[in-house]
Order: structure tokens, then C-alpha cells, then sequence
């Protein structure tokens, strides 16, 4: 003779399922909006000018942060000085070739033109900006920094 009969169901475990349930959709949410704010890009662009910064910084999570001085041509102030336009990116960790042709163009006072992604949100171990440089076009031509009102 088979035993048809199986332990009811208690309260308790139906409510530590349900919780459980509830843990793993939060946790599933979270993981979803994690992997987005890391992985999409909300712009892509190029930035023109003289990269006049490149540092690593930060206390727990090193990161390369830049700057370029974009040098609006032409564009003056009321008081007649030349206007200055300074924008700030973030390179992503184990990118040294970059890292590397960013240090060079920042030494030489090289023009170059900037390739970035800007992301939707900042993330302490990727950089301090929303922009990250992925590529750096070199035009080869050089900034007189002696008569440069631009000058870094």
C-alpha cells in the first residue's frame, strides 16, 4: 500500500519562499541596472584641443583623469581675451597603449582630437567624469605655447 499522503504545508515555509523569491527578483533588478550603467554608452563624440592634465588619482580605486584645453578659436570675452574651454575625461584601467600616446601629447603641446564615450552615471573604480577616452587622433601639429594665450 503507497502512503498518498505528504506533510502539509506550514505557514512559515511558505512565507520564507516567498521571501526568498523576493530577494532573488531584487537581486536580479540590481545586477540588470548594475550591467547597464556599466556597459552603456548614453553619447559617443570628439573633443579637439591640447591635453593640458594627466594625472592618477583617488584614495581606494586609482584611476587616470584628463584634461584638454579646447582653445575656442577666435571666441573672446567681453574684456577681449581669448576664452578658454576646459573638459574633463576619464581613461579605463589597462589601457596603457593610450594612457602612454595621452602622456606624449600632453608633454609636446600637440593638437589632437579626443574620441570618447560618455556613460550615464560615475562609478568609483572606473573614473571621475562620465566621459572616457578611447582613442586619440594625433594631427602633428604643434601649439606655440610662447604665444599661445592658450598656453598650459
Amino acid at each position: 500500500m503507497q502512503n498518498t499522503t505528504s506533510a502539509p504545508r506550514t505557514i512559515g515555509s511558505t512565507v520564507k519562499r516567498a521571501i526568498v523569491r523576493v530577494l532573488l527578483v531584487i537581486l536580479a533588478v540590481f545586477v540588470l541596472v548594475m550591467l547597464f550603467l556599466y556597459h552603456g554608452s548614453y553619447s559617443k563624440g570628439v573633443r579637439s584641443g591640447v591635453v593640458i592634465k594627466l594625472s592618477e588619482r583617488g584614495m581606494v580605486f586609482k584611476t587616470w583623469e584628463g584634461q584638454i584645453n579646447l582653445q575656442s578659436f577666435g571666441a573672446v570675452d567681453a574684456n577681449g581675451n581669448g576664452m578658454n574651454e576646459v573638459f574633463s575625461f576619464s581613461v579605463e584601467s589597462g589601457n596603457d597603449s593610450l594612457l602612454k600616446e595621452l602622456e606624449e601629447v600632453s608633454l609636446s603641446g600637440e593638437r589632437v582630437n579626443l574620441h570618447y564615450v560618455e556613460r550615464y552615471a560615475k562609478l568609483p573604480w572606473r573614473g571621475e567624469t562620465t566621459y572616457f577616452v578611447n582613442r586619440v587622433e594625433r594631427s602633428g601639429q604643434k601649439v606655440d605655447l610662447d604665444r599661445s594665450p592658450y598656453a598650459h
